[in-house]
C-alpha cells in the first residue's frame, strides 16, 4: 500500500524532480509535487512525495 508524505521547509528552488531523486535513495517513488501559488506561480515552499511502500515511507521520514 502506498503512503503519501508531506515534506515542508523546502527551497524556494527545489523541484518535484530533486524530491524524486532523494527518496528514490530510500524507496520507489509513484509520485513527486511541489505546491506552487494558483496560476502555477512560485513554490510555496512545501510538496508532497508518494512512496510505493509503507515501509519505504517510515524509512524516509526517519532519515530524512
Amino acid at each position: 500500500m502506498s503512503v503519501r508524505l508531506y515534506v515542508g521547509n523546502l527551497s524556494f528552488d527545489a523541484t518535484a524532480d530533486d524530491l524524486r531523486e532523494i527518496f528514490s535513495q530510500i524507496g520507489q517513488v509513484e509520485d513527486a509535487l511541489i505546491v506552487t501559488r494558483p496560476g502555477g506561480g512560485r513554490p510555496r515552499g512545501f510538496g508532497f512525495v508518494t512512496m510505493a511502500e509503507e515501509s519505504a515511507g517510515e524509512e524516509a521520514i526517519r532519515q530524512l
